[in-house]
């Protein structure tokens, strides 16, 4: 670590859960965020200004007026521009030694496979069902952590999925894959703005606890916010024997 990197990073530094080795880990970590919305933003905000030394960011999308409400990476100077090139400028404006990979592309099963292979951990900030449940099967079959994000309406939820630990569940454990479910949308449901900043700013805490080795992460566990009243719950997750995805056939 240099001497410019041990200012820069000096109060990780002064945590005794990170110290010189934990921040390290940091530096020599590579981030996959799937997403570069209103969790994504966040996420890669705080991950590349606590010094995650390689962050990739996938999102199809570009960025749209309607964005700006509560996607903080992004700003009217890039409307139209694409998200995850927005998410870049953003990051690399912040701390520009982070490596940054974009791939703007709808992030598929075939593209998953090869990007979570590769990655340490992975943040779902996606805004779709289906997606969700191909990043859980990735990280699963390559045996990578999830950390899993969702905020609509005044409502938010946040888990760590770790396929490394036996008891942990996966996303399809908790959320089926085989049964119906109705989608909810930002764009007809809405999302009060801070929401996405709260659930997003704790998934990037996860995912520097993983990384880092620092507490206890929330594995096993799903935590609710009622945003409306500022309440957290949290229910614990055993693992489905059965789940079509982790289950004991699989």
């Amino acid at each position: 670590m240099t001497d410019d990197q041990l200012l820069r990073y000096s109060r990780h530094i002064l945590l005794d859960d990170i110290g010189v080795e934990g921040q390290q880990r940091i530096l020599d970590s590579h981030a996959l965020v799937i997403g570069a919305g209103g969790l994504g933003s966040p996420v890669a905000l705080y991950l590349g200004s606590a010094g995650v030394g390689r962050l990739t960011v996938v999102d199809h999308d570009t960025v749209d007026v309607t964005n700006l409400q509560r996607q903080v990476a992004h700003t009217m100077a890039r409307v139209g521009s694409p998200k995850v090139d927005s998410i870049r400028q953003t990051v690399s404006a912040l701390n520009p030694e982070v490596q940054i990979h974009t791939v703007q592309q709808r992030a598929d099963a075939a593209l998953l496979l090869q990007l979570v292979a590769a990655a340490d951990v992975v943040l779902d900030c996606s805004d779709n069902y289906a997606t969700r449940q191909a990043i859980n099967a990735a990280c699963v079959q390559q045996r990578k952590p999830l950390v899993s994000g969702a905020a609509i309406r005044f409502d938010g939820q946040l888990a760590v999925y770790d396929p490394r630990d036996a008891a942990s569940p996966c996303y399809a454990c908790v959320f089926d894959p085989r049964e119906d479910f109705e989608e909810a949308l930002c764009a007809t449901m809405g999302v009060f703005a801070p929401l996405v900043g709260i659930i997003g700013t704790l998934q990037a805490a996860e995912a520097l606890k993983l990384i880092s080795g620092a507490g206890s992460p929330l594995t096993g566990r799903l935590l609710m916010l009622d945003g409306r009243h500022m309440a957290f719950n949290e229910v614990r997750l055993p693992r489905n024997p059965d789940c079509p995805v982790c289950g004991r056939v699989h």
